[in-house]
């Protein structure tokens, strides 16, 4: 059989950053956590995520010995700063679609122990964070996010991929526990604007920007629009305030040319007024949370942040978009940013807008009006 040494030889040749070995015991106190906080997690098995099936290795090989854990640093080239302020950089190069990056290496990795009669399984649902602290490969952040133990300057901006395998490897000492230094006075907690970090690793996933910006249902609520700031999908504020993760993003990079290559398709007002075709070329494989049916998601985050922008420029791509959009969502975010932006353009096109737009709509633009324009 393969040596834990030689997996481990094999998974630095491919590139991934660490690995650790932990046993495939069922993640008991993932499992009470979860069914004792159905309120805020319940919305994760209605969309097919299965949390609670992920907490037992062996719901996937009813023969598993242990679970492998690869960690993967996503933050090792400079993204553009475009693309940064309006997106998580864990998306910024994910190729769970496209498949030309890292599932390679997560292909190559389970070629090479089904060579050598290791049967792997790689489910999605799988408490990633946690196998990696019990695999020894790092400790988590108030803000609940894995911080790397040895490799990425200690930071959180790694990937743990967790393997179910079939057979028994030495574990390595777990590491589970929050690791972030006594003099950090909750950083990660006082800068999440939507208050969704609670302390203490504790989360309410619903109020997470992240969670808002693909998840969220309808009309993003007016108490949270300003919050969610320039955020279009994902969001990065706790990590980028955490002093854990300063020396790496102070750390010069080179930029990274996959995602400097599509950098004009993201800007905001190519996804505003952009139609199904260019969604399924363009975006989808990037970033497939929302499918072509959540479109207007996508234009309604856009409005919203044009409209936290402050920009004037963006005040006549608002209302082209206006005009173009007939679902009300959309039209209500325009709305509320043509207010929140102001000026004689804007404030004319509401009024314009007032007469025919439904009941929902009408709301927003009067309550835009009101504003400062």
């Amino acid at each position: 059989m393969v040596t834990k040494q030689e997996i481990i030889a094999e998974a630095t040749r491919l590139g991934f950053a660490d690995i650790g070995f932990t046993n495939a015991d069922t993640f008991t106190s993932q499992k009470e956590y979860l069914l004792a906080h159905q309120e805020e997690y319940g919305w994760a098995e209605a969309v097919g995520f299965s949390l609670l099936d992920g907490t037992d290795p062996r719901h996937f090989i009813p023969e598993a010995k242990s679970v492998i854990v690869l960690l993967m640093s996503y933050f090792e080239e400079a993204f553009p700063s475009t693309m940064e302020s309006h997106f998580g950089r864990c998306y910024l190069d994910d190729d769970r679609m496209t498949k030309d990056g890292l599932a390679l290496k997560i292909k190559a990795f389970r070629k090479f122990l089904q060579t050598n009669g290791v049967d792997s399984k790689v489910p999605f649902n799988m408490p990633h964070r946690l196998s990696a602290a019990r695999a020894g490969l790092g400790t988590f952040g108030k803000n609940c996010l894995f911080y790397a133990q040895r490799v990425s300057r200690l930071s959180s901006f790694i990937f743990p991929i967790a393997l179910v395998v079939d057979k028994e490897y030495k574990p390595d000492e777990p590491t589970i526990a929050i690791g972030c230094p006594d003099w950090c006075r909750n950083a990660c907690v006082a800068a999440c604007p939507t208050r969704a970090l609670k302390g203490n690793g504790k989360i309410d996933p619903r109020l997470c920007i992240s969670f808002l910006s693909y998840y969220g249902e309808g009309l993003t609520p007016l108490e949270l629009r300003e919050p969610m700031g320039m955020y279009v999908y994902g969001c990065d504020r706790c990590q980028n305030v955490c002093p854990r993760n300063i020396p790496w993003i102070a750390e010069g990079k080179n930029p990274n040319p996959r995602v400097a290559a599509k950098a004009s398709s993201f800007d905001l007002a190519s996804l505003l007024h952009m139609d199904k075709p260019y969604f399924t070329k363009n975006i989808w494989p990037h970033m497939f949370y929302m499918s072509a049916d959540d479109l207007w998601r996508w234009k309604m985050n856009a409005a919203r942040a044009m409209g936290n922008s402050l920009n004037p420029d963006y005040v006549t791509d608002l209302i082209r978009a206006f005009k173009e959009n007939a679902d009300d969502r959309v039209q209500s975010m325009i709305a509320w940013s043509l207010g929140r932006i102001g000026g004689a353009e804007a404030k004319k096109a509401l009024e314009q807008f007032l007469p025919d737009a439904d009941t929902k709509v009408k709301e927003e633009i009067a309550k835009a009006l009101k504003t400062k324009i």
